[in-house]
């Protein structure tokens, strides 16, 4: 009876982890929609930005920004999109490992040329981890972006940029693919290298007023601060499809568990009630 009171708890317990990952799935399903809605509508302008810029870019010899200049890398900002929260299979974890990638290969420039910017309290747990020191605690940003957020982060690392602080930025973070499937992504930042798509042409009767390289000037932060927004949404979306993911697996694995342990209890119950009424019949042939 007491194996029987065991698998009983066991159960119960199951169940009852079963309805938190089963409501954690459905309101990671619910954050992932309407993210998915924002990446949707994001990503065509962004492309779009990017695209004029590489097409007046292309088009005009004279034009000569800083963010357009390569020169050789003595100190590197890396930016690692992240969350704050587990419960997401290996959404932190693979970030983390392309973080330690990424530093490895920068290890000759020395520790204190390397500066890292981590969003979320995983990676920036990461980063504490390896001995680094994190530029700025960023977690109360992590699981809400918004423009505004993206617009400082990224117009400081402009300034350190033009300032000559440093000479490149990374970025680190997962792509949404599909509910499914996130890719890590280690792209540059800074700086810019606007290549003219193969096949594409600038129309030559095209109007451009007051003139292209004012257009350009004006252009490229804001197609920096677009980039840098659009892969911290590309990141959150991503985090609730991989909990989303996670949860529904758990969720699953929680109902096979109950279907086995309830399939164990009925095998043991029958078994005690035999037992039970062999003792009867055997305990009815010794009066006699």
């Amino acid at each position: 009876m007491a194996q029987l009171k065991e698998i009983k708890n066991r159960i119960q317990s199951v169940r009852s982890t079963q309805k938190i990952t089963s409501a954690m799935m459905m309101i990671a399903s619910a954050r992932l929609q309407k993210s998915q809605r924002s990446i949707r509508n994001l990503y065509p302008y962004e492309q779009n930005l990017y695209r004029m810029l590489q097409l007046l870019a292309s088009q005009e010899e004279g034009i000569d920004s800083p963010f357009f200049h390569t020169r050789p890398v003595k100190r590197i900002a890396i930016v690692a999109f992240a969350s704050n929260t587990g419960l997401a299979g290996r959404f932190n974890d693979n970030i983390a490992d392309k973080l330690k990638e990424v530093i490895q290969s920068y290890r000759s420039l020395g520790k204190e040329n390397i500066l890292l910017y981590p969003i979320g309290e995983k990676v920036a747990k990461a980063v504490r981890a390896m001995g680094f020191q994190s530029r700025g605690d960023y977690n109360a940003i992590s699981g809400n972006p918004s423009y505004n957020s993206a617009q400082q982060i990224a117009g400081e690392l402009m300034q350190m940029y033009l300032k000559g602080e440093i000479d490149r930025v990374e970025l680190i973070y997962h792509h949404f693919v599909t509910r499914g499937t996130q890719i890590v992504v280690n792209e540059p930042f800074l700086p810019i290298e606007p290549r003219i798509p193969e096949g594409e042409k600038f129309a030559p009767n095209y109007i451009v007023e007051p003139d292209r390289k004012t257009i350009l000037t004006q252009l490229i932060p804001k197609i920096l601060k677009v980039k840098f927004y659009t892969a911290h949404l590309d990141s959150v979306t991503s985090e609730h499809a991989a909990r989303t993911t996670a949860m529904r697996i758990a969720t699953d694995n929680a109902e096979d568990l109950t279907e086995e342990l309830t399939l164990e209890y009925n095998k043991l119950r029958q078994q005690s009630i035999t037992n039970e009424l062999l003792d009867l019949v055997g305990g009815s042939f010794d009066s006699q």
